[in-house]
């Protein structure tokens, strides 16, 4: 039996054998199993999608991964892949993408920490953290004519906030820079204010702003009065044909002298050659980048002793409470595939997300 979104409904004695290729805990599994008596979870732990064995992807209805998908012809039962990531810019290159089994993400269980995260490199680049900590390698205490040179503050109250992305994550960014007296601007795929949808899993949306709220959502064609404005600019898009490169020579060049660069959404999103060459020549004044192209960072890549940039290891996106929203995500997933009803954090692949 078929539902109204093509999903497959289970009633009466069918099972829905949900595949873990994660490592969640007893705790964890059995929740997902206590969703109804129809429910049966099985954990493997594999790096690929040729580790499991074909009798075991024959039976399986739900896979939740974070990267390891096989070809859907091995998987004839397959109705429905949760990824445990937000962005999915991983899987566009596999079959699975071309076929019509729905993609969900953890969307939303990140927006709240991420945003702080965005507000520590805010302030830690307004107080020249990458200067306090040279200070601190070098066991030196500066002198007067130091600090006022190198670590005299840049005002947070007053500057302006470009938000490359106004979803989930953008909106909460939005509302901490306006908690701190920023002008905020935000760039969207549609101008305007952004409607809050019930497909989408939101528990922080009692915090967005209002729709009235004080923040200026421009379309793709104000990208660079957007880059102009902006003190500090956070990129939080996803990772898309359209967006990969985005910011590139001639956008960083639209950017401010004094200008901060924060990038917490895909490294390649930023020409980062051209980024490295605007921070050497004083084009932009700081990065704080917890995205890279290629992860993890070499020891011997230049990110690590470039001046005036922090770096962190893909941490932005941690979440005290991930376990627990990922599985409010999952199960009320499973009890609406089970009811026939659309899913949550269903990917758009015409959008890539």
């Amino acid at each position: 039996m078929a539902g109204a979104t093509g999903t497959r409904v289970f009633s009466g004695r069918a099972r829905i054998n949900y595949l873990s290729t994660m490592r969640f805990d007893e705790e964890f599994l059995a929740a997902i199993e206590s969703v109804g008596d129809d429910v049966e979870v099985r954990q493997v732990s594999v790096s690929s999608a040729e580790e499991i064995d074909d009798e075991v992807w024959a039976q399986v209805d739900v896979l939740h991964t974070g990267s390891v998908v096989c070809h859907p012809s091995r998987a004839p039962r397959l109705r429905w892949v949760q990824v445990d990531t937000s962005g999915v810019d991983h899987l566009r290159s596999e079959p699975l993408w071309d076929s019509d089994i729905p993609i969900t993400t953890i969307g939303g269980v990140s927006p709240v920490p991420l945003a702080e995260y965005v507000m520590w490199a805010v302030l830690g680049t307004a107080h020249r953290l990458p200067a306090l900590l040279e200070t601190r390698e070098r066991r030196r205490w500066p002198g007067p004519d130091e600090r006022w040179a190198r670590m005299l503050p840049a005002p947070v109250r007053g500057a302006t906030l470009g938000i490359l992305g106004y979803g989930r994550i953008g909106r909460e960014i939005g509302r901490l820079g306006r908690v701190f007296g920023m002008d905020v601007l935000a760039v969207r795929r549609t101008p305007g204010s952004p409607a809050r949808a019930a497909d989408h899993y939101d528990p922080s949306a009692e915090l967005q702003p209002s729709a009235d709220a004080p923040v200026q959502v421009f379309g793709p064609d104000g990208l660079h009065e957007v880059l102009g404005r902006s003190d500090y600019l956070v990129v939080v898009l996803p990772l898309t044909e359209q967006t990969a490169g985005m910011l590139d020579a001639q956008a960083l060049g639209a950017l401010k002298d004094s200008a901060v660069i924060i990038n917490v959404a895909r490294g390649g999103i930023v020409d980062e050659d051209a980024l490295r060459a605007a921070l050497r020549s004083g084009r932009v004044r700081a990065a704080v980048l917890d995205v890279f192209a290629d992860e993890p960072l070499a020891p011997d890549d230049p990110w690590w002793d470039e001046p005036n940039v922090l770096v962190t290891p893909h941490v932005s996106g941690l979440a005290p409470a991930y376990a627990e929203q990922v599985l409010e995500i999952v199960s009320q997933n499973l009890r609406r595939l089970r009811e026939g009803r659309s899913l949550l954090n269903v990917v758009d692949r015409t959008l890539g997300y």
